[in-house]
């Protein structure tokens, strides 16, 4: 009680602090200037952590609803729709609302580009496992990054609200070693 009557009735207050425009100045501007000498070398470094200068494969990821469109562009025609398979043609083993029938084959230890963009609405390419989410707008490609250290097969889901069947849209990447690759790729471009 004594120090809330106190710092009521007690005047509080210095005239040359009261009426000083230049401390007013200095502390409104360094903490400034303090912000964006710490934010400067910040931006940098995540810019140049997003660029990826020389990726070994580049893949387009289109989504449309209700299935997702893969295009390798490093290749000629190599390109395919990956829907989900319906729970009553699923083999045992394989996950309920996760399976796609065509995966996205990508080789072990090798940087890839993933470019991703939306036919209709908004997408998102999800693969919580390798790292990787990046927003699908129509109109709009945004790229995203990663390279995998180990072999298996990752899933993901789009993770917009993009209609009723948003939950249907899974996606499934797997990483194999660069012989099975090149034996994957020109398989799929002799069927082609």
């Amino acid at each position: 009680l004594y120090i809330i009557v106190a710092m009521v009735s007690t005047k509080l207050t210095n005239k040359y602090i009261l009426d000083s425009q230049e401390i007013e100045i200095i502390w409104t501007i360094l903490p400034a200037v303090v912000l964006i000498l710490i934010a400067l070398p910040s931006l940098r470094i995540l810019y140049l952590m997003d660029e990826i200068n020389d990726p070994h494969i580049t893949i387009k990821a289109m989504g449309h609803q209700w299935y997702w469109s893969y295009e390798y562009t490093d290749y000629e025609d190599l390109g395919f729709d990956s829907y989900m398979i319906p729970t009553q043609d699923l083999t045992p083993g394989q996950f309920r609302l996760l399976e796609a029938d065509h995966r996205m084959v990508v080789p072990l230890d090798s940087p890839i580009r993933v470019l991703v963009s939306a036919e209709d609405v908004l997408h998102s390419w999800a693969v919580p496992a390798l790292g990787v989410k990046m927003d699908a707008v129509p109109g709009r490609l945004n790229q995203t990054a990663f390279v995998t250290s180990r072999p298996g097969v990752f899933y993901g889901q789009c993770s917009e609200i993009c209609g009723a069947n948003h939950s249907f849209m899974p996606i499934v990447v797997e990483v194999v070693p660069l012989e099975h690759f090149e034996n994957w790729s020109s398989f799929m471009l002799q069927d082609a």
